[in-house]
């Protein structure tokens, strides 16, 4: 792969020239395209010169059927990384963000889901938000409620305001004051506390002298252990994936079906997420430097998002690797600025 520095100017400005247009017209540029452009001030005869050597460093190539040229993965990396100009968000799309992501007292769900959908709707793309990392999050308060014989619904509130529900068995049944006593018990101690920090408080509980503990505070953190011992299951909401249907280069139907298999089975899809949350800032994945064959001919843009200065999320834009870059960079890394002022706890 050739990097920037083995290119003079002109190369450079051409190979700018060349990507913008393919992106902006979805077609091959072909040198009498580029011979117009009125800063290259160079012959038809020239331009090809110059594109016959970005094509040997493999920066741009030839689709079989035309005379003109698209940039390659390669070629897109080297715009995105030194060529590329970054425009900052008209006021105007900015309130559209704000605009999108307000609404009183919303629960964490349905900031998530206007957030995928304003990434989808702004890029005419496919939005995606994973789900905050519930190891960040506090509990505030917990109940349990007596089924049948051992089985326990227990119900604990986070800070972001959403009420979970989990059935757990027990090794024994407990009566209903014994419940109320566990719960009483654990909302002193655990209250106020990040689930992580909880399950790390469990396991050293666990291993206390257990004569030194009464029965009824056992029987409380065992019940504490099966809430939150599992770590939830990974997931992300997902929005105006149906856009990518609209791009010729991914409508191609064994392409589009891998797709779609990608998002409905997510493993993979997170996976590369999860890549993102050390990242600072924006990342870019373009065509097959994501590792994931599925997404050979998309480019994903992600951000991280933050709650109390903990990066507890990642969400991007995914669409063609003809994609607008200077613009679809600033909208993910405002929507995630943006997302996590919106999940802050007020």
């Amino acid at each position: 792969m050739a990097g920037g520095q083995d290119l003079n100017e002109r190369s450079l400005y051409l190979l700018k020239t060349l990507v913008e247009r393919y992106i902006q017209d979805g077609q091959p540029v072909g040198s009498r395209l580029l011979s117009k452009d009125p800063q290259l001030k160079l012959s038809p005869a020239s331009i090809r010169n110059v594109m016959a050597d970005l094509e040997e460093m493999g920066l741009i190539h030839s689709p079989h059927t035309s005379a003109g040229r698209v940039p390659t993965v390669s070629g897109y990396r080297l715009f995105v990384d030194s060529l590329l100009t970054v425009k900052p968000l008209a006021s105007s799309e900015l309130d559209q963000l704000q605009h999108g992501l307000k609404g009183q007292a919303d629960k964490a769900s349905d900031v998530l889901n206007k957030a995928s959908k304003l990434l989808s709707d702004v890029t005419r793309m496919a939005g995606v938000v994973t789900l905050p990392r519930r190891e960040s999050v506090t509990l505030r308060h917990i109940e349990f409620l007596p089924m049948s014989n051992t089985r326990v619904l227990v119900i604990f509130v986070t800070d972001d305001q959403e009420v979970h529900n989990k059935i757990i068995h027990t090794h024994k049944q407990f009566s209903p004051a014994e419940l109320q006593q566990a719960a009483n018990y654990l909302n002193s101690v655990y209250s106020g506390r990040s689930l992580a920090k909880i399950r790390d408080l469990i396991v050293r509980e666990m291993e206390h002298d257990q004569r030194q503990v009464n029965q009824g505070m056992m029987d409380a953190v065992n019940m504490a252990q099966l809430t939150f011992s599992e770590q939830p299951n990974d997931d992300y909401v997902l929005s105006g994936e149906t856009n990518l249907m609209g791009f010729s280069e991914l409508s191609d139907m064994e392409r589009l079906k891998q797709l779609f298999e990608a998002f409905s089975q997510k493993r993979g899809v997170i996976h590369l997420l999860d890549q993102c949350l050390q990242a600072e800032g924006v990342q870019i994945f373009i065509g097959e430097e994501s590792g994931y064959s599925a997404f050979d001919h998309c480019s994903l843009v992600t951000a991280p998002y933050s709650v109390n200065d903990e990066v507890v999320g990642v969400l991007g834009v995914i669409g063609p690797t003809r994609m607008a870059y200077e613009k679809v960079i600033p909208f993910v890394d405002v929507t995630a600025k943006l997302l996590g002022a919106a999940l802050n706890p007020k």
